[in-house]
């Protein structure tokens, strides 16, 4: 694929014996020489980047060099940690907005050989841990959207999808979000956290309830014979 390097300042030093293990997409919401501009402003207050910006032909801008830590996640909390930053990549995909917009074939292709080449860099990103900014930080943000393709990623071998043909799950819905990696309920209203799982696996419909659809996907993604634990 075509990377064009095109460093950012805003970045620092992983914390020695850091392991990466997180991968988190997200969009810009913004075209890409703004994007990329933003991206790479050391004198905004509150300094943001990412390791990539994905643009809609394909061409991946490379900001942050993988073995350092880019300011892409803020406030975030994935399988019981938080702050995420030290031990994640982050890839920001150019579009203006990912409820409304969908993404080209050509990027999505070009997102799937980058996060190949992330992942076999990084083998401690386990398909969980393949994640969206509205699943680390699901109070805060939506990206990327209810049009991202998560399927169709899974399906190439990168994230997961639920099991199909199963049972709606019995028991504490909040309890399974959490094992999977969702945040607790005290951190984040529970509202919240259904619709940022709905948004990732039911995107047709996120209001936030718990409905039997979507208990029977989190029972597809927590059923040890579908390899998602």
């Amino acid at each position: 694929m075509n990377i064009v390097d095109r460093p950012s300042p805003n970045s620092a030093p992983r914390p020695e014996g850091t392991i990466v293990d997180i991968l988190v997409l997200h969009y810009t919401e913004l075209p890409l020489q703004a994007s990329l501009d933003i991206l790479s402003d050391d004198k905004r207050e509150g300094r943001v980047s990412a390791h990539y910006v994905l643009a809609e032909d394909g061409t991946a801008y490379r900001l942050v060099p993988e073995e350092r830590t880019a300011w892409h996640a803020g406030r975030s909390s994935w399988r019981g940690r938080e702050a995420l930053n030290a031990t994640s990549i982050g890839i920001e995909i150019v579009n203006l907005h990912g409820d409304r917009h969908d993404y080209p074939a050509t990027q999505i292709a070009a997102l799937i050989e980058l996060c190949r080449d992330v992942l076999a860099r990084h083998p401690a990103i386990e398909p969980r841990n393949v994640v969206g900014h509205s699943d680390i930080a699901p109070q805060r943000k939506i990206d990327p959207g209810r049009r991202f393709p998560w399927k169709t990623l899974a399906d190439a071998g990168i994230g997961l999808w639920p099991r199909a043909g199963g049972r709606p799950l019995d028991g504490d819905l909040h309890a399974a979000l959490r094992r999977y990696g969702y945040a607790p309920p005290i951190a984040v209203p529970p509202r919240e956290i259904v619709k940022a799982f709905q948004r990732h696996f039911r995107p047709a419909r996120v209001d936030g309830m718990a409905d039997p659809e979507t208990r029977t996907l989190l029972a597809g993604l927590l059923d040890p014979l579908g390899g998602a634990l």
